[in-house]
């Protein structure tokens, strides 16, 4: 008996050590004490002898020819390259790339909220300067800030909110920046552009976290009181999304400043688009530093750096101005030749010659998590509060217009973006508060908070027909309208970072295996590297067979048991994403192994990835939101309708995926592990498109948490005026069925047969007069539009 179980344990083990070598198991897990094992001549076991053995011929085997064969097989990867992909940090976009999301490590969070002195500046100088700006001057006429606003943003210093208060800046968090860039784009994008741009990509932000203190001491007081005024300038006319392929040059050499011989640099370049760059006093300058006589050290090309410079230096051009879509903000070229700079400007000192891309990529990723989403989520909220008013004041057929079902489902997506956008903005805020870096979702949050803001107002457009497309004072949707295509086109243009950045940056950054394959695999094939690389590969394969069978469970099963939060509601949602990210994975993992590093030039493929990623980022905000909202009944149609719309987009571009897959065999062997029961996900149904619509129709808590953070004005201003109508209207609300019931419409006669009294018809009068103003735009005289400054020269192109 003895000898039978001796042989049993051994048969059992022996079995268990295969699968160790096909899938990389642990044998540690495996037994090894239940049944006797041999011993060698000294008398000691011999299990790890044979765990070592096995380890050396699965390497042998298995993962040295698999690290030739991806060596042989991924694309070489520059520095630029990598120090983008390592560039920031990683959050929650690994929990929805490991196939099942912990949600408790999200929704454990602290529930995002401004500090005091933070909500008093909001409702104080912000309060104050929308109440300033007169967006129709500003874009129309004056092309420009008036001296006043200008004085009045230094004086409070907007230009230093992430300054901290040591250097006499406001120190504020990135959800208060972002609250301060939201509100004032509800009433003026060009003053929303002034103060977003000095608090995002620019110099205070790259001296923060990179500057010698010798320049902070400097700079940061001077830019937080706006006696310097800042811009960045990277993009040229042969440098566009490709940053990285800038021809701007700077040569180490010596030189003289302020009479002293200094070792410094000669830099030659031309730059466009560069916002506040005509005004600005100091420039942000991205070059690439050539050190052709070695006067810093062995290496030639030092690669590219970051000087911060004063704009009155002598051989700068700076000053002409674009005229961006219509828009007042202060966009312009600036160029230079030959330009002597002390080593000293750059950003960093001299020991920061050539770390430029990575100090970039690292600052992008803050300012692209805030400044835009922000500008966006302002438009969004604006247009589903104006948008909702007006189709409840405005008439047509003897109905409000909002009653109609082509408004409705019109409606509906404006008032869920207004609070997906809203959730995606506050969460992603607070992450950089809390120390992150988010590359990945900041070009999440980039490209779909412009695409939505898009999206919304060509609803909100839609349902104001001429009100919205006569330009006047009166207009409040069509500037905010001309600008999108300046938010689409910066901080990484948006066709660009849905098809290359979001699943190509995402798959390796949060993915919890690739990026350790791929450092193994650049180290060689020695001894050390095939080891990182065994254990990179087989805890990659276990994580792709443990996601295949979670896929097709979860799809069997309707996501019945996939990973929900115990004490959240409602669970059904969060299974649903649990469920998805299992499939998402599982693709993602596939088409990266058939593609490798083919699949970034595969752009349509990773820009469906990327758009399931996408969705189940801003799936998450929308629940996150709603926990932290006390669960509202309320708000329970938005997030309805949030979460069927990005289930249903998951479902549509993991279908296209797999119908486009390279290998046909293995998307069609992939569908049903994904959809078992087939596609089966649905826009939102028609009553909940009419409950999320008819939100926007009537004040409510919802509609104020809605639209939170706006700035409204009094009842002189556009939206405020709008406002007050959508009350009167709905006071006199019941007078109007009365005297509609008597067949009676001038409110005199009703008031001679006693339909009405003298209060009904005082209230109704009100309605009809803020209707009417509010239904009106905007005319001129012939003369005032025939009146043309004189013709600027044309200067050449730039």
């Amino acid at each position: 008996m003895q000898g039978w179980s001796w042989g049993r344990g051994v048969v059992k083990n022996a079995f268990f050590y295969v699968i160790y070598i096909i899938i990389g198991w642990n044998p540690g897990s495996f037994d090894t004490t239940s049944y006797p094992v041999p011993v060698n001549r000294h008398h000691k076991p011999t299990g790890h002898a044979m765990t070592y053995s096995l380890r050396s011929i699965r390497q042998s085997a298995v993962s040295r020819p698999v690290l030739r064969w991806l060596r042989r097989r991924l694309p070489r990867v520059s520095e630029t390259e990598r120090e983008a992909l390592e560039a920031g940090t990683v959050w929650w976009d690994a929990e929805l790339f490991s196939g099942k999301p912990d949600w408790s490590r999200l929704l454990d969070l602290s529930r995002p909220t401004l500090a005091a002195e933070e909500q008093a500046f909001l409702d104080g100088p912000v309060e104050e300067l929308c109440y300033m700006l007169d967006d129709w001057a500003i874009n129309f006429h004056d092309r420009n800030l008036p001296p006043e606003v200008w004085s009045f943003i230094k004086k409070n210093r907007f230009f230093g909110m992430i300054i901290p208060k040591s250097y006499g800046g406001l120190e504020f968090s990135a959800l208060a920046h972002s609250a301060v860039v939201k509100k004032i784009a509800t009433r003026s994008i060009t003053a929303a552009v002034t103060v977003m741009v000095p608090n995002s990509l620019g110099p205070a932000e790259l001296l923060l976290h990179y500057g010698t203190d010798a320049q902070r001491n400097h700079y940061l007081p001077r830019l937080a009181s706006g006696d310097e005024v800042p811009c960045f300038a990277l993009t040229g006319p042969e440098a566009g999304s490709d940053a990285t392929s800038l021809p701007d040059k700077g040569i180490v050499c010596w030189g003289e400043r302020d009479g002293e011989r200094v070792l410094g640099m000669r830099v030659t370049w031309e730059k466009r688009y560069i916002t506040l760059g005509p005004v600005a006093t100091v420039m942000g300058l991205a070059f690439r530093l050539l050190d052709p006589d070695h006067l810093l050290g062995d290496t030639e090309d030092l690669g590219i750096t970051v000087a911060l410079v004063p704009t009155d230096t002598s051989g700068i051009d700076i000053g002409r101005r674009h005229y961006p879509a219509n828009q007042g903000f202060q966009n312009g070229p600036n160029s230079g030749t030959d330009v002597f700079m002390p080593l000293d400007w750059i950003i960093g000192g001299p020991e920061r010659a050539g770390q430029g891309w990575r100090m970039l990529m690292e600052s992008l990723s803050v300012g692209r998590s805030i400044s835009l989403p922000a500008l966006s989520t302002g438009a969004a909220n604006l247009a589903a509060r104006a948008t909702g008013a007006y189709a409840r004041v405005r008439r047509q057929f003897g109905l409000p217009i909002g009653r109609f079902e082509g408004v409705e489902e019109a409606l509906a997506p404006i008032a869920a973006n207004a609070y997906m956008l809203e959730a995606a903005r506050a969460l992603t805020a607070w992450a950089v508060d809390a120390g992150e870096k988010p590359t990945v979702l900041s070009a999440i949050l980039k490209y779909h908070a412009t695409t939505t803001m898009r999206e919304t107002m060509n609803f909100a457009l839609d349902i104001h027909g001429g009100k919205a497309i006569c330009n006047g004072p009166s207009n409040y949707l069509a500037n905010a309208y001309y600008a999108i295509p300046v938010s689409i086109t910066v901080e990484g243009a948006n066709i660009l970072t849905r098809s290359m950045i979001i699943f190509g940056q995402g798959a390796i950054r949060c993915h919890p295996w690739l990026q350790k394959e791929m450092a193994a695999a650049a180290r060689g094939d020695g001894p050390d590297a095939v080891a990182a690389f065994d254990q990179a590969f087989f805890g990659h394969l276990r994580f792709l067979t443990g996601n295949l069978f979670r896929s097709l469970f979860h799809g069997l099963t309707f996501g019945f048991y996939a990973t929900a939060p115990t004490d959240a509601e409602p669970l059904r949602w969060y299974r649903r994403l649990s469920a998805a990210s299992a499939a998402f994975t599982l693709v993602s993992d596939v088409a990266l192994a058939l593609l490798g590093g083919e699949l970034k030039r595969r752009e349509m493929l990773s820009g469906r990835l990327g758009d399931v990623l996408s969705q189940l980022y801003l799936g998450s905000c929308v629940l996150k939101r709603f926990h932290d909202d006390g669960e509202p009944e309320a708000d329970r149609p938005l997030v309805d309708y949030c979460l069927t719309r990005a289930l249903y987009g998951i479902q549509q571009s993991l279908d296209a995926v797999l119908a486009n897959f390279p290998s046909r065999f293995v998307g069609f062997l992939l569908s049903p592990l994904v959809f078992p029961w087939g596609r089966r996900r649905r826009m939102p149904s028609d009553p909940l498109t009419q409950a999320c619509a008819r939100l926007l129709l009537v004040p409510s808590a919802a509609r104020d948490r809605l639209t939170d953070g706006i700035f409204i004005g009094s009842e002189s201003d556009p939206l405020g005026q709008l406002d007050a109508a959508l009350e009167a209207v709905l006071v006199a609300e019941g007078t109007e069925w009365r005297m509609k019931e008597a067949g009676i419409s001038d409110i005199d006669a009703a008031l001679a047969r006693n339909v009405i009294d003298s209060g009904d018809a005082q209230r109704l009068r009100r309605a009809r007069e803020l209707t009417r103003a509010v239904i009106m735009v905007d005319s001129f005289a012939p003369e005032e539009l025939s009146r043309r400054a004189a013709r600027p020269t044309r200067g050449a192109a730039q």
